[in-house]
């Protein structure tokens, strides 16, 4: 089951990440909306750059919950 999990956090925080930095970017660099997030949400550009740091953060969570061995705690 924690391997399910991890894989699944980690799936998901690779889109919301990739999605707060193209936001990001797109915004930043070339004063235009990419990707689907603009239409959930009006945010600032420093808020997308939040929101990729959110994504990397389920990433690393999900892998650190796969690689957990089962019969040990996490450091």
């Amino acid at each position: 089951m924690r391997t399910t999990i991890g894989y699944t956090v980690e799936s998901i925080g690779y889109v919301i990440g990739a999605q707060g930095l193209v936001s990001f970017a797109s915004q930043t660099l070339f004063d235009t909306e990419w990707g689907w997030m603009h239409k959930v949400v009006d945010l600032p550009s420093t808020a997308y750059l939040g929101i990729a740091v959110v994504g990397l953060a389920l990433v690393a969570g999900g892998v650190r919950t796969r690689r957990t061995p089962r019969g040990r705690k996490a450091a």
